[in-house]
């Protein structure tokens, strides 16, 4: 156990920023954003932040993993080595929306295998970089696809779908199956509430694993406590600032840095300090929660804090790309903090930022550079009031019955005619080879609508076509979430495919 301590100290532990003897060796940036933040407001929101407003971006992007995440991950994984809780041999299991996945895939250095429990539909640039870090993925947002006939709830055949998964995935990284079979009503609960968190906690109990817990881990919290807050409190001091003038502004992935920052500011300086931005209902951001979402979560402390606000994150887009533009390497979770920061500003709140910089651009430039067009994610309702050349239904698996193209057509207020099934061998070459075969190539030219069983299928086929040039879109929560189908057999609209 002492040389692996000694292997992550040397190759991981070194390489992250470290309290000793009252200082932090090693800090990140700590970059002055004034001025160009200034000059976006006026340009993109006509708004003066006037003579008195100073904002400050913590830059995270340059840390090994790319983001603010590595900073508790090396905590808890030290913590755990040092107490004999992860040893030689053991995996390491965790729930992550990417960026504490991508950070814990850094134990590959010292041979730990890590196991990550996807339950989000990541964005594409997220979802490499996760891939590449040398994590095992398991992905949960399954598409469900039910033998026709069957009956039950959707909600209880995706955690069927998702249980399945999950088993073969755990095969293949050598974890006996028939560990999972025995705990496979409590694994199917868990699925079924879509309790992520506490499905990576029991899966590391019943096979020996280590989970970090990073929801509910008090060194989430001290990481930033004793190491990222006082950088912060040593380099605004260096630049000649008053650290009890400043706010801190962040977003909320697991309540870490919101909680550090606030206890240290509170136990330093005696203030509510810490001002925590969320996305308004809806929005998905890559890598933080809504408001409701975190509600519940164990490090959601809001007392501790000074406000918390919803921001809308379409309003923040103009900001992340003029930042960009001028070479600042920021991520869509600090244009949304930024932003706030400058709404703030306006409307005579304070004037004075620390705004947490999570991470930097390069998962999100490709959703960046798209900006401009239509989502790809598109509700029956947007649907519906949209114009497409044609509709395309792609799975692998199963085709539309003829009810189920009419009941389609209707929810959508189409022609029947308007909808064409692509063959399940065409998709499945289609998401296998990232290549259009020659009968799906239609779908490259005009607007294309895709839909498939669950919304998985379609959306992963339409990334493929995007990238092929295509103005497609892909129909959210596919056939089986239209309203006519709820609480009806899947089989009463699909089939086998023949092919």
């Amino acid at each position: 156990m002492q040389d692996l301590l000694a292997r992550f100290e040397q190759e991981i532990g070194s390489l992250v920023p470290r309290a000793r003897d009252g200082a932090v060796e090693g800090p990140t940036p700590l970059k002055d954003l004034t001025a160009d933040i200034s000059e976006c407001a006026r340009q993109a929101y006509g708004l003066e932040l006037g003579p008195d407003f100073r904002a400050y971006g913590k830059m995270e992007s340059g840390l090994p993993g790319g983001s603010i995440k590595t900073r508790p991950a090396v905590q808890i994984i030290r913590d755990a080595l040092e107490s004999g809780r992860l040893s030689d041999g053991q995996h390491v299991i965790e729930a992550t929306s990417g960026n504490f996945g991508i950070a814990l895939g850094l134990l590959s250095r010292i041979g730990v295998p890590v196991i990550a429990l996807v339950s989000r539909r990541l964005q594409e640039g997220v979802l490499d970089q996760l891939r590449g870090s040398d994590v095992r993925i398991i992905d949960l947002d399954v598409d469900v696809c039910p033998a026709p006939g069957m009956e039950g709830r959707a909600d209880e055949m995706a955690a069927k779908a998702a249980a399945a998964n999950v088993r073969s995935k755990l095969a293949e990284a050598g974890m006996d199956p028939s560990v999972f079979d025995a705990s496979l009503r409590e694994i199917e609960a868990l699925l079924g509430r879509n309790d992520v968190i506490r499905l990576a906690a029991f899966l590391a109990g019943i096979y020996g694993m280590f989970c970090p817990q990073q929801y509910d881990n008090e060194l989430n919290i001290e990481a930033h406590r004793t190491v990222t807050a006082v950088e912060i409190d040593a380099q605004l001091r260096a630049a000649g600032q008053d650290p009890a003038e400043y706010s801190m502004v962040c977003t909320f992935g697991t309540g870490g840095t919101s909680g550090g920052l606030a206890r240290y500011m509170q136990e330093r300086y005696g203030t509510r300090a810490v001002h925590v931005v969320f996305p308004v209902p809806g929005q998905d951001v890559a890598g933080i929660r809504t408001r409701a979402n975190a509600a519940g979560l164990g490090l959601y402390r809001p007392a501790e804090y000074a406000a918390e606000h919803e921001t809308d994150f379409e309003k923040a887009r103009p900001l992340l790309r003029f930042l960009v533009g001028r070479g600042h390497d920021i991520g869509e979770s600090s244009a949304l903090a930024l932003y706030e920061a400058v709404r703030m500003a306006a409307g005579g709140g304070p004037s004075k930022f620390v705004v947490m910089a999570a991470d930097g651009i390069a998962k999100y430039r490709k959703a960046l550079e798209q900006q401009s067009g239509p989502p790809m994610r598109v509700s029956l309702e947007d649907a519906a009031s949209s114009s497409y050349d044609r509709i395309v239904w792609v799975h692998p698996q199963y085709a539309p019955r003829e009810e189920g193209i009419e009941m389609l057509a209707r929810s959508l207020g189409v022609e029947k005619s308007m909808i064409t099934v692509s063959s399940a061998g065409d998709v499945g070459s289609l998401l296998s080879t990232q290549s259009v075969p020659e009968a799906m190539r239609p779908a490259l030219e005009g607007r294309t609508l895709l839909v498939c069983m669950a919304g998985n299928t379609s959306m992963n086929a339409a990334k493929v076509l995007a990238g092929k040039g295509a103005s497609v879109q892909s129909l959210d929560g596919g056939i089986t979430g239209l309203p006519e189908s709820m609480d009806k057999p899947p089989g009463m609209y699909v089939r086998q495919a023949s092919d």
